[in-house]
């Protein structure tokens, strides 16, 4: 099912190898980020539950015959399939009646409470995460440097491209990765995430839990906003909102927005092999696209651009989103690492067989030097306690127009040149 429209993704490719291994797929993520024209553009059918089509006809008749969603060419697309919970079994049952792979594709844009799912899917239905789109999937960086590459060793030849400017960086964090916002003009680069933070309030969140207070909501969320990019605990978020929160009502309502898929944390890196140092165990906390936080804190560009200290918060944000792409494609995980020792790196790609790279993440070219100097005071301290180094160090840097290996051995990359 092609569509003229459609650019391509970096999931692409791993929806069509899974679709040869597994029976199902399940492409999950947040509303918008592009799931459904992405499985789409592998399906030879399709059904969509949350059409509103003939007053959601596909839906009605769905819950009355599940059936009815089964039928189609193979692969055969069930989008929104959450809308009818039960349907998870229904798929999970026909595929078991054939050893056939790339059965169906579902895509889901929130998890339904376990309650009513019988079976998990392991072995049947293979699951994919899929992200708002990355700098490199928008056309506004040329991956002139892999990040798959750099696990092979330094870059190489200068790589030469053209310096972004403060005003597009602040344009490109406001805006997000929204595939229907990527042609959004300055002026109205926030307009798409505000009326999306809106939707999220208004209507996805009560649908998902209906008992939620939406203001204390609200403002959880701007808490998380404010501290974007940090590991900031559970006892300052309460201080944030005047005690106007509990412990429990913080872990309630940040399960509801995992399952709305709007948060994506990142998880602190330990090396595999027994280490002295002691290592700090709590996640950076992260929504989905920078352009949430941007948001839920009013930010226009403009103001970005005058409040640089919330700027290279959400720089690193932008820059982590697309880490987190491009890791995945190759199945490393996007890590950070900070000890009791002084010792943090922003960044850490762990890829599959154990090794890593250190990143750290820079607004400015002036800050080279310095980043530099951290990721190799991190690197000897983790060598002498583990006796094992990373594979690669690199500064990204959102306003430089070189990509080029420093005489220390530091990676220094544009993040408009960065790419899968």
């Amino acid at each position: 099912m092609k569509n003229e429209y459609y650019k391509p993704r970096i999931i692409d490719n791993t929806i069509k190898l899974k679709l040869q291994l597994s029976k199902a797929v399940c492409v999950q993520g947040p509303k918008a980020c592009g799931k459904t024209w992405a499985s789409e553009h592998q399906a030879a059918s399709e059904i969509k539950l949350g059409d509103a089509a003939d007053n959601f006809a596909n839906r009605r008749i769905v819950m009355m015959d599940n059936s009815f969603a089964l039928k189609g060419e193979k692969p055969h697309l069930i989008d929104e399939w959450q809308e009818i919970p039960e349907l998870w079994d229904v798929v999970r049952s026909e595929v078991d009646k054939s050893p056939e792979k790339g059965q169906f594709i579902l895509t889901g844009s929130s998890t339904p409470v376990k309650k009513g799912i019988m079976h998990s899917g392991t072995g049947r239905i293979s699951l994919l995460d899929m992200r708002p789109m990355s700098l490199y999937e928008s056309e506004e960086s040329s991956g002139k440097i892999s990040l798959s590459s750099l696990f092979k060793g330094n870059i190489g030849e200068i790589v030469s491209v053209e310096n972004p400017g403060i005003e597009r960086l602040a344009y490109f964090i406001v805006r997000g990765g929204w595939p229907s916002a990527v042609d959004l003009p300055y002026k109205h680069a926030s307009s798409f995430a505000s009326d999306y933070v809106t939707g999220i309030l208004q209507e996805d969140i009560p649908r998902v839990a209906e008992s939620v207070d939406i203001s204390k909501m609200q403002r959880f969320m701007k808490s998380l906003a404010r501290n974007e990019s940090t590991t900031v605990s559970k006892k300052v978020l309460m201080r944030d909102m005047n005690g106007e929160i509990s412990d429990a009502t913080i872990n309630s309502y940040t399960q509801i927005l995992s399952r709305l898929f709007l948060l994506s944390p990142q998880l602190p890196f330990s090396p595999s092999v027994r280490s002295s140092l002691r290592l700090k165990q709590m996640e950076k906390r992260h929504f989905t696209d920078p352009s949430i936080a941007a948001a839920l804190l009013g930010l226009e560009p403009d103001h970005l651009i005058k409040d640089l200290q919330t700027f290279g918060f959400l720089f690193e944000a932008l820059v982590e989103r697309d880490l987190a792409i491009y890791a995945g494609a190759s199945g490393c995980r996007l890590m950070y690492y900070q000890d009791y020792k002084n010792n943090e790196v922003d960044a850490v790609i762990e890829a599959p067989d154990g090794s890593w790279g250190f990143v750290e993440i820079k607004l400015g070219s002036s800050e080279i030097d310095y980043a530099a100097k951290t990721l190799l005071k991190t690197d000897k301290a983790l060598k002498e306690a583990t006796g094992k180094s990373a594979s690669f160090l690199a500064v990204i840097c959102g306003l430089t127009s070189y990509g080029y290996c420093r005489e220390d051995g530091v990676n220094v990359i544009p993040i408009t040149a960065l790419g899968v």
